[in-house]
């Protein structure tokens, strides 16, 4: 899918619902969005056609996913050249189903990795695999997750973000 086309003030609306609730009916979000229903529907099917929506998932209820252990590793790789040591290192993080989100950042470390394990010895050998056998990584460090406030991936979109032409 390539992303063409414009935003409006109406797909920065629905984009922002279906966030919330991604199975909501369009009968359901022009109660929200001043559109048909027909109109929402259309809209929607271009939103995901072009692009726009990448994927629509579900979040498990905390009821089964409160007694997972979850990390938050940073990590400072050997080598910076993205065409060996951390491209590799990100490749090796992605391919991981317990790794849940891969972040570049700026300061003392280059990587921050969220981990959701079984249990702490799932977690050590997820650790060992991942992080301490790896060569493209000078140092890691944990921090375990107490506890979760807030969990969301939605991304609010305002007027900024919509080009009207």
């Amino acid at each position: 899918m390539r992303i063409m086309g414009k935003l409006d003030r109406f797909d920065a609306q629905l984009l922002n619902l279906l966030q919330q609730d991604a199975l909501a009916t369009a009968e359901t979000l022009a109660a929200s969005v001043p559109l048909s229903a027909s109109a929402i529907t259309r809209r929607v099917r271009r939103l995901r056609s072009e692009g726009w929506i990448a994927a629509d998932v579900a979040l498990l209820a905390p009821r089964l996913t409160a007694r997972r252990l979850r990390a938050l590793v940073t990590v400072q790789v050997h080598e910076h050249d993205e065409t060996r040591g951390i491209a590799a290192l990100r490749e090796r993080l992605a391919a991981a189903d317990e790794v849940q989100m891969i972040l570049d950042i700026a300061g003392a470390d280059d990587l921050a990795v969220l981990v959701c394990a079984r249990d702490m010895g799932h977690y050590n050998e997820l650790a060992e695999r991942l992080f301490q056998n790896n060569p493209a990584v000078r140092r890691y460090q944990t921090s375990f997750v107490k506890r979760v406030h807030k969990q969301s991936a939605a991304t609010m979109l305002d007027g900024d973000d919509v080009r009207v032409e």
